[in-house]
């Protein structure tokens, strides 16, 4: 089970109405994963845990899941959101995503190393 804990701050990451740990039911390819008022993208510093891009299947998702989700994502240019930082202020692209050969296709991530406001947070 996974549990929030507190950031560096001491703060805890709030929890955004109808999070079920696995994958925002609205925000698809586009997740929110930057702060609105600086446009920095959050980028999960390592993988967490429970990586649906960890060996094996520790989410305990659908066969053909993860493909199913990165193949969604690479159609539309945009990335997986690490689950553990789904439903808080900070959700952040997946590691596991991001040092995958489709980072390339996502438009966050081109555009924020572009910028220069790619910022990675440590998953909850």
């Amino acid at each position: 089970m996974n549990r929030p804990t507190a950031d560096s701050h001491g703060e805890w990451p709030r929890q955004r109405p109808g999070h079920d740990d696995v994958e925002p039911e609205d925000d698809g390819p586009y997740a929110d994963v930057a702060d609105p008022a600086t446009g920095t993208v959050w980028l999960c510093a390592h993988r967490c845990g429970t990586c649906i891009f960890h060996p094996g299947n520790p989410m305990y998702l659908q066969p053909g899941r993860v493909a199913d989700m990165v193949s969604h994502a690479r159609r539309a240019e945009g990335h997986v959101v690490c689950h553990k930082t789904l439903g808080t202020d900070a959700p952040a692209i997946c590691r596991g995503f991001a040092d995958g050969p489709d980072q390339g296709r996502s438009f966050a991530l081109r555009l924020a190393r572009a910028l220069g406001t790619l910022t990675e947070i440590s998953p909850p």
